[in-house]
């Protein structure tokens, strides 16, 4: 029997290849650190049955009409915007993903990003390197108190309820939250309150956003939402730059509409080195680093691995966008 061949679009965790070569697949591996130009994938993913992905991958329509050899994507990650699902499931191609893995680094991230956004601190950091450190002030470069705040969750999924369960623990905030669909176990965990959007942004000491990246979501925080939240609030993104409208945020910031941001994810991305945000006092900003951990990295290779292994073996896929696709098989 032929052994199926198997793309790895970036130079990902070994664990990945390991498993895959064990399992005797047969691995390409793209051995640069850049990502592949559209062109590049797609000659690249010619003759080969499976693809090992990450967000920085288009994998759209005209990708599959091109690489019509391509039985089954796994995505190095737990978003999927950069996939065209819809496509992939009229052809039968079962798309795989890795969403428990990144949960607890991201929420982390997020938790952390509230912290010195709230004090300031990489503005702060950046006045030692200036030789700035003076006399002492009383009033100079005052922050905010987290403790007993309200935290407002967008999207209280996987990542969402372990930033919640950090924020009630550490500082015993209050937790509000919206979804799509009330979340019974961060109620019953953490007493967790489901609100409206309009409540949610304008009730909120912190507004943390952990939702998906969607048509309904794109630039969702934008100039009318800053509009409404406290002049005293926090906006926290750890999920998708595109959710947040760039220059609205900005404005607000300036204006003093919000009080602080802080950042995993900006839009665009990268983002420019003169982008006003990081110069601001009130504003901390992070290349996209959420499932940044040893950990985490090695997780998410074991599971996008385990996904191509078990659709081969035993035409199942453990974690799955389109599930639709394995029932119709």
């Amino acid at each position: 029997m032929t052994k199926k061949k198997i793309l790895l679009t970036r130079v990902f965790p070994e664990v990945a290849t390991n498993l895959l070569e064990q399992a005797e697949f047969v691995v390409t591996k793209w051995d640069k650190e850049r990502p592949m130009t559209q062109e590049e994938l797609i000659a690249n993913a010619q003759g080969h049955d499976a693809l090992f992905c990450t967000l920085t991958d288009k994998i759209d329509a005209q990708f599959f009409g091109a690489c019509s050899t391509i039985e089954m994507v796994s995505q190095f990650a737990v978003g999927y915007d950069n996939i065209a699902v819809a496509e992939a499931t009229r052809l039968g191609i079962p798309v795989g993903f890795t969403p428990d893995a990144v949960s607890e680094p991201t929420a982390d991230i997020a938790f952390g990003l509230m912290i010195v956004t709230a004090r300031k601190m990489f503005y702060l950091h950046k006045t030692i390197e200036k030789g700035e450190w003076g006399y002492f002030k009383p009033n100079s470069d005052l922050g905010l108190t987290l403790k007993n705040k309200t935290l407002g969750i967008f999207g209280l999924g996987r990542i969402g309820i372990e930033t919640a369960r950090l924020c009630k623990g550490a500082y015993n905030m209050d937790i509000i939250y919206h979804n799509r669909t009330p979340n019974k176990q961060a109620e019953e965990e953490l007493g967790a309150t489901y609100v409206d959007f309009k409540t949610l942004v304008s009730q909120s000491d912190v507004v943390s956003v952990h939702c998906g990246l969607t048509p309904k979501t794109k630039e969702l925080f934008n100039k009318e939402v800053f509009n409404q939240m406290k002049s005293t609030a926090i906006f926290i993104n750890t999920a998708r730059g595109l959710i947040h409208n760039e220059i609205d945020l900005i404005d607000a910031l300036q204006k003093g509409t919000i009080w602080g941001a802080g950042l995993d994810v900006t839009n665009p991305e990268p983002m420019q080195t003169n982008n006003p945000l990081l110069q601001m006092k009130n504003v901390c900003v992070l290349p996209h680093v959420g499932s940044g951990t040893i950990d985490a990295r090695d997780e998410m290779s074991r599971m996008a691995a385990v996904n191509i292994i078990e659709y081969y073996k035993n035409k199942r896929v453990p974690h799955i966008v389109n599930p639709e696709v394995l029932n119709a098989i």
